[in-house]
């Protein structure tokens, strides 16, 4: 749902006009709070849904409110003139929105693209994508890793190396984002989708179990906004059976499960380096394999099927997957600074945990023992219907606090192409879990005050919520 700008007639109220009407206003503005003037439009106060909690009479004036103390939001101050009248605001919403992501720049990038271009390495020959193949495997302790175009690509070369194709299945979690299924599409063989666990959100081990038949060749375990999969209980799956597990790893750069990176738990896992990933390269991503003997074939294929012992002859059909050295540099240099990054992740986490832990109609990513959530996105699960408003309206009225946010992924069994795959089975999990989740910003960039800023539209919007269900009562 669009959301209109935010206008100062949106945030004026008359000192005169009862608390009832001014707290429809208050709901519907954004960002929590109105600008109250005296009948002469001289600035009086400012009132929030704080100020109206424990003395709310609905048709008691706002100048009745303003006798007592009253204080606005950080970052939303009213613009006076010079005999008092608010003529402007100041807010996120006037000046810089805040994103869900961004990506931090500020290290080696600019020095080794500098490098390439001045050296003339731009293709994916260059130093660079070794280097960053290098260093990037040695973080997670594995000794294969490829470098690729985009995260999408590195799953599908993942399955085509272990030969998956035509007549095998592939189980994935129906709460993921659309390159986890589609890429077992591209390679011809079926997925098999299945619900996800409550806790993490991530895929369900005893659905996976409830759907393995003789043809399952792949389980793809997807860690799901940075949180971890339970990797033991998958593993333990697929090891007797002979079955294959790929970690789509693509939102879990710096999680950990028991002590162990996410990405060296199964036998491959792929990474995307989008833009508003923890570690970006624009677009690009990583692949990485346990068997040398895969990893092998997997660089052929990324690099046409093309014989790597003799130029232009070809194997067998092969793919043009292969990242440039310019992103590689790029890389390398997010890489030099990602503990940095993790870094503030958890800080921002633990900000929105502090802030938020107290409004039962907020559910926050499940801290699990032995689970490190590296918060790609910080995710929470909102109860809609307590709070007595519709998901695309609360975000809405942020993004006229100047705040974006996104919904969880839709389900895959919603979606025409999927169907098929569903086995006309129900997926209560991911339904609800879908259907009331919201993205918050998340970035490495998001200072604390922004943190702040969207708590505090937040927790009002849920305080002027109960408030109307308390006049709407009577």
């Amino acid at each position: 749902m669009a959301s209109s700008p935010l206008t100062l007639d949106d945030l004026v109220v008359r000192d005169s006009d009862n608390l009832s009407s001014a707290l429809q206003r208050i709901d519907t503005n954004g960002v929590g709070c109105l600008f109250a003037v005296d009948k002469a439009g001289r600035f009086a106060g400012v009132v929030g849904p704080a100020d109206l909690e424990g003395r709310f009479t609905p048709n008691s004036s706002v100048g009745a409110l303003l006798n007592g103390k009253t204080a606005a939001l950080r970052t939303v101050q009213p613009v006076l003139d010079a005999e008092r009248r608010p003529v402007d605001f100041k807010s996120p919403a006037r000046t810089a929105r805040i994103p869900i992501a961004e990506p931090d720049l500020r290290g080696n990038e600019l020095k080794y693209v500098s490098e390439c271009v001045t050296t003339n390495w731009i293709s994916s020959q260059g130093e660079f994508v070794r280097r960053f193949e290098r260093e990037f495997a040695a973080r997670l302790g594995i000794e294969h890793a490829l470098a690729v175009s985009n995260g999408t690509v590195a799953l599908q070369l993942a399955l085509a190396a272990f030969g998956i194709g035509p007549g095998d299945e592939v189980i994935v979690p129906d709460l993921t984002f659309a390159a986890t299924i589609n890429t077992v599409l591209h390679v011809g063989a079926t997925p098999v989708v299945v619900d996800v666990d409550p806790a993490t959100w991530n895929i369900c081990p005893k659905a996976v179990a409830a759907a393995l038949t003789p043809r399952t060749k792949a389980i793809m375990p997807v860690h799901l906004y940075g949180q971890p999969a339970d990797m033991d209980a998958l593993m333990a799956l697929a090891k007797p059976r002979g079955i294959v597990v790929i970690e789509d790893a693509a939102e879990a750069v710096g999680a950990a499960y028991k002590g162990r990176p996410c990405g060296a738990l199964g036998d491959a896992a792929c990474f995307s380096f989008f833009s508003n990933k923890v570690l970006t390269t624009g677009e690009g991503g990583m692949v990485v394999f346990r068997d040398g003997n895969i990893a092998q074939r997997a660089q052929r294929l990324r690099d046409h099927g093309m014989d790597p012992g003799k130029r232009y002859w070809h194997n067998e059909v092969g793919f043009n997957f292969r990242l440039t050295n310019l992103q590689a540099a790029i890389g390398c240099a997010q890489l030099e600074r990602l503990d940095g990054f993790l870094a503030r992740k958890q800080a921002m986490a633990r900000r929105y945990v502090r802030r938020l832990a107290a409004f039962p109609e907020i559910t926050l990513p499940a801290a699990i023992p032995g689970l490190t959530n590296s918060y790609w996105v910080f995710s929470v699960i909102i109860d809609f219907v307590a709070i007595g408003i519709d998901r695309e309206a609360f975000m809405a009225r942020l993004g006229r606090a100047g705040i974006e946010t996104r919904p969880l992924f839709y389900p895959l069994h919603d979606m025409p192409p999927y169907r098929p795959f569903t086995r006309g089975a129900a997926f209560p999990v991911t339904d609800r879990l879908s259907a009331s989740g919201v993205s918050l910003p998340s970035g490495v960039l998001l200072a604390d005050e922004d943190i702040d800023y969207v708590c505090d539209v937040i927790e009002s919007q849920i305080r002027a919520r109960r408030l109307l269900r308390k006049v709407a009562a009577g």
